[in-house]
């Protein structure tokens, strides 16, 4: 267990509010797993499949279920003494909460375990198939903010899986498979797997097995950051990706506004996407603000003093 002193350092940095939800009886056998991924992509679908049972609410479409961390524990089959610690997360991109609010969330409920000395048995990052878009929009951003969030001393706990076979032919999910297999060869090639969930109770557990047969993950990247090295969110490498990513989005939508403008139409309908790009633009600088970096920060860093 860590420092009283370290711990509190880590709640300032961490930037914890009330309702933050944390793993309160982590037993030193419990098999933790978190699962990531897109809003929509099947994260309490999978639960739900390899519990037996419903124990996350499953949401419909691309919309998500998921706004905070949420735990789904249940016993391990092939010894009852040990639990199964499914740790669901809420997908950036989402419908009813900030990029920024979602990163705040996941860096709280990891740096609070490692601070608890709780570790995973690794990371189960899921990709829907069946989505046209193989590597871009949301899909893109969530497995950067993973790769960030768990660095690549974490690959080998990293388990790709590919939801949603059953809403594609089978020759065009084969082909984005190998696509997504491309796109992520460098994960690949540092130890983490690729494999399918194609929906059978089966098929889940030949994942939640893999986890079971790796070695305890020590920490994550943003948990060494947090805690290790007393990092703000924003200092982080998730906090950097994640900034990087909004003001790319800020860019694209005055982009958007200046095509609108410059048409000669001036019906109710580009009026309205005109606001709605304003609208949106504002949210998105609200956010980037949330993840700066303090001043007084910065200023130390320059001069070398953290």
């Amino acid at each position: 267990m860590r420092s009283s002193k370290s711990l509190k350092k880590q709640w300032q940095r961490a930037e914890v509010k009330p309702g933050d939800t944390v793993l309160e009886d982590a037993r030193p056998n419990d098999i933790i797993i978190l699962v990531m991924g897109p809003p929509g992509v099947g994260k309490s679908t999978f639960i739900n499949t390899a519990a037996g049972k419903s124990l996350t609410k499953v949401g419909h479409g691309l919309e998500s279920c998921t706004v905070a961390m949420q735990h789904a524990i249940f016993p391990y089959p092939y010894n009852p003494s040990r639990r199964i610690v499914f740790v669901d997360t809420p997908g950036f991109d989402d419908t009813y909460q900030d990029d920024a609010e979602i990163l705040r969330r996941i860096a709280v409920w990891l740096a609070r375990s490692y601070n608890d000395d709780v570790k995973l048995s690794g990371i189960i990052y899921l990709h829907d198939i069946s989505q046209p878009r193989v590597v871009g929009g949301a899909s893109r951003k969530n497995f950067d903010m993973m790769e960030k969030l768990c660095g690549a001393d974490a690959s080998q706990n990293v388990i790709l899986a590919t939801t949603k076979w059953g809403n594609v032919k089978a020759d065009v999910a084969a082909r984005r498979e190998h696509q997504l297999r491309e796109y992520w060869k460098e994960m690949i090639d540092q130890g983490c797997e690729l494999t399918r969930f194609t929906g059978s109770r089966e098929s889940a557990w030949d994942i939640v097995d893999s986890t079971t047969r790796k070695p305890l993950l020590e920490s994550l990247q943003i948990q060494n950051e947090l805690v290790d090295l007393g990092r703000y969110i924003p200092e982080t490498a998730a906090g950097n990706t994640l900034r990087a990513s909004l003001k790319e989005l800020v860019a694209a939508h005055k982009k958007t506004i200046i095509e609108l403008r410059n048409t000669k139409e001036n019906s109710d309908d580009v009026q309205l996407r005109l606001k709605d790009n304003e609208d949106r633009i504002r949210t998105l600088l609200d956010q980037i603000q949330t993840l700066q970096v303090p001043a007084s920060r910065r200023i130390l860093g320059f001069i070398g003093v953290r």
